[in-house]
């Protein structure tokens, strides 16, 4: 059941041809992470997140007091609220927590840091509500798995309390491209290849930015004293070697890490939890991760 659900999604992601332009791209992405809306008991409230759009949710039974901030992906450049509502709105339901949606700024037309500073703004609103550090945890899927490990960096090198934990999808942690899995992957991966990571690069870093600098590329990065983290990432995904060797950076520097590979998935594959059962079953597991660290 699961590969013909798996082949399904694929079946949907090629029924049109890759779109031209950014504008054309974000229209894609809202429309594919959409094409299942949000469940009928999904309370949604809009929020100014300090001047950036943000989205709160809540399931009745959830608690308020507890909440999952979430950043998007589509490569710093497209992605949106609502392209991942579905999502964020079941993860909320998975863990039992109230949900933040963050619509950070997106690259052409906002260059690094951009997003990297919204991210910040984003938790200074959540710790003026008064919600404790320990009761917040991070998630984001590819680019925004990269914010949520950008942000946590910050915090550390600030001496700052941390979240209690970080949940990361089909992380994109190497923006220099020297996964091999870019090439191992490509063939099956019907989303993301290298020639159009290298765009997103370009379009997202300034010019002369080392590529290696942590605040962009977490595979770099020095994480220790790290929250408990969660990294899922699926077979089929050219960013596979993107999760797996991040995740032995952060075990080598003694972080509490999980690294679940889900056979025959794609890449941000709990986009379509609606339809596909392997997607329900990573919310529910990161649901019982987010439960056990807050």
């Amino acid at each position: 059941m699961a590969q013909s659900e798996i082949d399904g999604i694929r079946a949907l992601l090629g029924s049109e041809p890759r779109p031209v332009g950014w504008l054309e791209r974000r229209k894609r992405l809202d429309h594919v992470g959409s094409v299942w809306p949000v469940a009928q008991d999904v309370e949604l409230a809009a929020v100014d997140v300090n001047g950036v759009p943000g989205e709160w949710s809540i399931i009745p039974g959830s608690e308020p007091s507890r909440v999952l901030m979430f950043f998007h992906g589509g490569g710093y450049c497209s992605g949106s609220i609502v392209s991942h509502r579905r999502l964020v709105t079941e993860a909320g339901r998975a863990a039992g927590v109230r949900t933040l949606a963050v619509g950070y700024r997106l690259a052409p037309e906002h260059p690094f840091p951009a997003a990297y500073e919204d991210a910040l703004t984003a938790w200074r609103f959540l710790r003026h509500q008064n919600i404790p550090a320990a009761q917040i945890a991070i998630g984001g899927d590819s680019a925004g798995a990269g914010l949520t490990v950008a942000l946590i960096n910050q915090l550390r090198d600030a001496h700052e309390e941390l979240p209690g934990c970080a949940w990361l999808i089909s992380p994109w942690t190497d923006l220099t491209l020297s996964s091999s899995t870019l090439s191992t992957k490509e063939a099956v991966d019907p989303l993301i290849h290298k020639q159009y990571l290298s765009e997103l690069a370009d379009a997202y870093l300034p010019a002369g930015m080392d590529r290696r600098d942590p605040r962009v590329s977490p595979l770099y990065a020095d994480l220790k004293s790290f929250p408990p983290m969660l990294i899922q990432v699926g077979s089929a995904e050219t960013l596979l070697d993107d999760a797996t060797r991040f995740a032995a950076v952060a075990g080598s520097a003694d972080v509490r890490v999980t690294l679940e590979i889900w056979p025959h998935m794609i890449h941000a594959w709990p986009l379509w939890n609606a339809y596909l059962e392997p997607a329900r079953r990573s919310l529910a597991s990161a649901g019982v991760f987010i439960k056990q660290n807050l």
